[in-house]
């Protein structure tokens, strides 16, 4: 268990418990975003091959590694399954299809009239960023809404949804109470992988720093095949990045993540470079722009955002340039008004006119949350901004624009850097 100061407990997760069912123990693990998810799905499906949400659930899981045509076969075998099996099975089976298909919008709206039949349905749950997936402020809000209505139906001794309630609120910038929440879930079920990712988010918001960390750390340490491995090392990074830790954030950039995780390694080498520090390994400007031309390099607002800071990551201030353009002909509102000076700012730091940078920031405002992912990834705009005040001559304006975080977080080494005009030459 954890409490302040605390450490997590090495209790294994109900998997050992002798006499519970493969199909309890395959969601409980799934719920919990543990490495033994996956082979417990597995182990369910062949106890159970006419079980549509076994397969549903496995297909939820290994949806990327299979191409269109095969998950839509497999997923109409689940269906035709679910049928059988009962209206809450063919509901569930029918809110993967959506999920899995990437249509956002239309889970969403599944998932209301599911949860409107069968409250709290903690199997459902597992759909649950598919509001927040929909790039819609109205969405995410509606989403926000129903986690909390449903919550308070399960009650505060249901470690699923004060999970998902301790994800809500650390989205919402109620730090405080996510950091609560998260610590509760982990007391009733200290292997709650939303908790604990919950948990980062709201310690990175108060600048916990190595507390946080030695946490994540042991967390990882008793399952280190568990499904958000990479990502709460990314957590960790970030957590040291704060701290003024940068050999530990580049160790892990460099051993945790894949090539895949372009996003996540752009992340951290972007605000080692707002700072002065030397990044992790690098990505391949080649492999970014091969994902920028392939079909889903511009499908997503956040996902593009991403491939632009591996960009800036290497300056390849031609390339941002070239890709501001695209975006700014797109159609998509969010692509053309807020994304493309987005790039375009990353481009002109990364050609030394840190002015016009910090002017096209500064007129995007709150409109920048459009540009998707959560608190902690969007923030890395302002870094942007305030480093390109600081090098255009106002510190002033950018300490102001920094002054909730160096007030509120424990941890600021970070921030102080920031601020921090860089040397001549």
């Amino acid at each position: 268990m954890r409490g302040p100061g605390g450490k997590p407990d090495g209790r294994t997760a109900m998997t050992a418990a002798r006499g519970v069912p493969v199909r309890d123990r395959a969601v409980t693990e799934l719920l919990a975003l543990s490495g033994q998810a996956v082979p417990l799905l597995r182990e369910w499906m062949a106890a159970e091959p006419d079980c549509g949400v076994a397969r549903a659930l496995l297909l939820l899981m290994v949806a990327d590694r299979l191409d269109d045509a095969t998950l839509k076969e497999r997923l109409s075998i689940a269906y035709r399954s679910a049928l059988a099996a009962g209206e809450r099975e063919t509901s569930l089976v029918y809110g993967v299809f959506l999920h899995t298909h990437r249509q956002y919008r239309m889970t969403a709206d599944h998932l209301v009239a599911h949860f409107a039949r069968w409250p709290a349905d903690e199997t459902a749950g597992l759909m649950l960023d598919a509001f927040s997936s929909c790039g819609d402020a109205a969405y995410r809000a509606y989403g926000d809404a129903l986690v909390e209505e449903h919550a308070a139906l399960a009650g505060p001794d249901n470690w699923p949804w004060t999970s998902w309630l301790a994800a809500t609120r650390a989205e919402q910038g109620r730090a405080r109470e996510a950091y609560d929440l998260a610590v509760r879930a982990l007391d009733l079920y200290p292997r709650s992988g939303t908790a604990a990712h919950a948990l980062a988010h709201a310690e990175h918001e108060l600048g916990t720093g190595p507390l946080s960390v030695d946490f994540l750390d042991q967390w990882l340490a008793v399952d280190p095949q568990a499904i958000q491995v990479r990502h709460l090392n990314w957590h960790a990074a970030l957590h040291s990045i704060a701290r003024g830790d940068f050999p530990d954030a580049r160790r892990r950039a460099d051993t945790a993540l894949a090539r895949s995780d372009v996003g996540m390694r752009a992340a951290t080498n972007w605000r080692l470079l707002l700072v002065g520090q030397t990044p992790a390994g690098r990505s391949d400007p080649a492999h970014v722009r091969e994902l920028l031309a392939a079909p889903g390099g511009t499908a997503e607002v956040f996902h593009t955002f991403n491939l632009a800071l591996a960009l800036a990551v290497e300056a390849a201030t031609d390339d941002l340039q070239a890709l501001a353009g695209r975006v700014a002909a797109d159609d998509r509102p969010d692509f053309r008004d807020v994304l493309a000076p987005v790039v375009r700012a990353l481009a002109h730091v990364t050609a030394g006119r840190p002015r016009e940078a910090a002017d096209l920031l500064n007129a995007l405002g709150e409109r920048v949350e459009r540009i998707g992912g959560v608190r902690v990834e969007r923030e890395i705009v302002q870094d942007t901004l305030a480093r390109a005040l600081v090098d255009a001559g106002e510190p002033e304006r950018a300490a102001t624009l920094l002054h909730h975080r160096t007030t509120a977080r424990r941890q600021h080494s970070y921030e102080r850097l920031l601020l921090t005009p860089a040397p001549a030459g």
